[in-house]
């Protein structure tokens, strides 16, 4: 799979302007190693990852829910977390 724009982008730009959703693999994602090593034993070429990668903020609703949780431990934010709480919440969305 190679990365492509969310086919929601229209409703996330809405949420976040800033962002740029696209979907990735989670190998290609170039998750923290953190994120990686409890993902053992799971498909990293077969799992679709919505995200934007250089703001390190994940979609929830199109991204594995394993993977989820691994990035909830991690530093990346979910779009709701960094709208409200994390950065984007400084920039008023």
């Amino acid at each position: 799979m190679s990365s492509r724009a969310c086919p929601d982008w229209p409703e996330l730009m809405e949420i976040a302007p800033d962002l740029q959703f696209k979907h990735y693999t989670v190998r290609e994602s170039k998750l923290p190693a953190e994120v990686l090593v409890s993902l053992e034993d799971f498909p990293l070429d077969d799992v679709a990852v919505c995200c934007d990668m250089d703001k390190h903020v994940f979609f929830a609703g199109h991204t594995d829910a394993r993977v989820v949780e691994a990035l909830r431990q991690s530093h990346w934010f979910d779009l709701t977390e960094w709208t409200t709480s994390g950065p984007g919440a400084a920039i008023g969305y």
